[in-house]
């Protein structure tokens, strides 16, 4: 079986999530559920406990607000019968980084998050398993009033392209239906 990756965005609460574990559950394999979350605040704690509620009982799950690309590969290092990864969600992971940045240089942190996306998206082209990863799309809503903010919009908006140029395939949520979208220059080099 050879690795596939797979781009799953949309706004929030569009069904993003669910749609990816319905795509991952299609698969029939083993899955691997990467959370990223970090139980901040009683709203957050409810958010994750949905998610938990959803999950099949018999898929794995590794919690990894930070190392994502680092926990993924040790993990995957000791269990070989991984077949699917579900990612989610890279918004979360990607404010993790923000908010955890003790440096302070917006420049530091963006070349640091692009080197762990390629990181990531390398692993992922390169093990057998395939992977799909969650994200929101923040191409689509207002320029954010603050400084955080805008260095969030900018550093999701960034990776998403990143992620998305080196997808097989992009979905697109919108109110809960999956719209599959192809990258118009790889048709055009086929």
């Amino acid at each position: 079986m050879s690795a596939e990756l797979i781009l799953v965005t949309g706004g929030i609460r569009s069904g993003k999530s669910a749609f990816a574990e319905e795509l991952a559950s299609s698969k029939n394999n083993s899955v691997l559920y990467v959370a990223t979350g970090n139980k901040t605040d009683p709203e957050m704690e409810s958010r994750i406990e949905q998610h938990q509620k959803r999950r099949p009982s018999e898929w794995s799950t590794l919690e990894e607000p930070l190392n994502l690309a680092e926990s993924l590969e040790h993990y995957l290092s000791v269990s070989n019968s991984l077949r699917t990864i579900i990612i989610d969600s890279l918004d979360v992971w990607i404010s993790n980084l923000i908010l955890n940045d003790n440096d302070g240089s917006p420049q530091k942190l963006e070349a640091n998050t692009h080197e762990s996306i390629r990181q990531l998206i390398s692993y992922c082209k390169n093990n057998s398993s395939s992977t799909i990863i969650v994200s929101s799309e923040v191409g689509l809503s207002l320029v954010s009033p603050n400084r955080l903010g805008r260095q969030f919009q900018d550093l999701l908006g960034l990776s998403n392209q990143q992620i998305a140029l080196s997808s097989d395939k992009v979905y697109l949520v919108v109110s809960g239906l999956p719209l599959e979208i192809s990258n118009i220059s790889r048709q055009q080099d086929t």
